[in-house]
């Protein structure tokens, strides 16, 4: 089962996307430009505020914890030596997450221009754009409540009113 940290992550990245769409939308967005280092910069600055690549810190410890489970179900005997050895291997990788976070950053670059980037920092950076990101969890769970019940309403709704319409064209 996902940890409500996980799920909350995964909200939240949905609300910067959805925050980022909007952007791009009403702003015309920057696509297939020059990328300089402070373009980069502003990039990395838009990504930390919205918390865009947070997702991806969980990646490495789930494949560690996957190839872990798979090796000792095989071998239970050895579950310290596996467990061990798993880590090592892990904690070796840990650098290839900083390549990982340059094609983010260079991905957020080919999307907006470097003064689009800055607007976002500030903006998920200010008091308000926290807010939204910290809101956003519950915003998507009551908007979700309430489009059930909507839906089931338009369900019962169209369910009768097309059964009468059928009935009145001598269809049923």
């Amino acid at each position: 089962m996902k940890s409500v940290t996980a799920i909350k992550r995964k909200i939240k990245t949905s609300a910067t996307a959805i925050a980022v769409t909007f952007l791009v939308a009403t702003s015309g967005g920057a696509f297939a430009q020059e990328i300089t280092p402070e373009h980069i910069k502003a990039a990395r600055g838009a990504m930390a505020a919205t918390g865009a690549t947070d997702r991806l810190d969980g990646i490495l410890p789930e494949v560690a914890t996957f190839v872990k489970a798979g090796l000792i179900a095989n071998r239970p005997d050895i579950e310290a030596e596996i467990s061990d050895i798993v880590n090592k291997v892990a904690i070796s990788l840990a650098p290839r997450r900083g390549p990982l976070e340059n094609e983010v950053a260079t991905i957020y670059g080919n999307r907006f221009t470097q003064a689009e980037l800055e607007t976002i920092q500030v903006f998920f950076s200010s008091e308000t754009g926290i807010k939204f990101l910290n809101q956003t969890p519950t915003l998507f769970r009551e908007v979700d409540e309430v489009s059930k019940v909507w839906r089931q309403g338009i369900v019962r709704d169209m369910a009768k009113q097309v059964q009468e319409k059928l009935k009145e064209a001598s269809l049923q």
